[in-house]
């Protein structure tokens, strides 16, 4: 009888151990996928903060180009349209301080207000762009 209570006893143990080494297994499974995942998110955030200064220096650069052929080279009144698209190009660079210096170029009263004002952002465009 007590053979039988024995071989019981340890038919109920073995699920039970097999149950612990697949939790155990699972566990370490598990730290070894969040170890791994977070060395990838970090090597992601540094191969993507190079893309994010180049998207950036490209919108600064396609507004400083923009605004030169549209303003500095017209020979005429730069007519709403293409200041509506001015206006646009400088909000959408997303930068407040290039946005308020736009402001302070078109808010200008005098001829030589407007062009120190247009050094002024020009300066303040190229300053924009970042070294890789």
């Amino acid at each position: 009888m007590e053979l039988q209570k024995q071989k019981i006893s340890n038919g109920v143990n073995k699920p039970k151990i097999v149950y612990l080494i697949i939790l155990v297994m699972l566990l370490i499974g598990n730290l070894f996928f969040a170890t791994r995942y977070s060395a990838v998110k970090k090597e992601l955030q540094e191969i993507e903060k190079p893309l994010e200064i180049q998207k950036i220096n490209e919108k600064v650069l396609n507004f400083t180009k923009f605004f030169i052929e549209k303003v500095l080279k017209a020979e005429k009144e730069v007519d709403f349209e293409t200041r509506l698209k001015l206006e646009n190009a400088v909000r959408d660079l997303g930068d407040q301080e290039v946005l308020t210096q736009w402001q302070k170029f078109v808010d200008s009263k005098t001829e030589n207000e407007a062009q120190q004002e247009v050094k002024n952002l020009l300066e303040l465009l190229i300053n924009k762009i970042k070294a890789d």
